[in-house]
């Protein structure tokens, strides 16, 4: 499965259903093929993200922060913070025009 997340403040942004599912865990959100997040409840879901980045680094006790459950074809592991750059991107635009983001609609 693939998320297609959308929001009118920016373009679209597609994760992987593994990565996309892992991302909806960290904002204590279940899975599921369609969703919101209302503009109210975006500087929650991006101090989520954002506290989680740091929880990964800190345990790594490095700025990589390796997750291997996100590793790529390759062996070669993302880290959380860039596996998450571009989704927090999308919640802070949202936030500011104060729109939703949404999925699977």
């Amino acid at each position: 499965m693939l998320y297609k997340f959308k929001s009118a403040a920016t373009g679209d942004l597609i994760m992987l259903g593994p990565h996309g599912d892992a991302m909806l865990r960290l904002l204590g959100r279940e899975p599921s093929p369609k969703g919101i997040i209302e503009a109210g409840d975006l500087p929650n879901a991006i101090a989520a993200l954002r506290a989680a980045i740091e929880e990964s680094e800190r345990k790594s006790g490095d700025g990589g922060a390796a997750d291997p459950s996100n590793e790529e074809d390759g062996g070669a592991a993302v880290s959380l913070r860039r596996r998450l750059w571009p989704v927090i991107e999308m919640l802070e635009r949202a936030a500011r025009a104060g729109v939703p983001v949404v999925w699977g609609v």
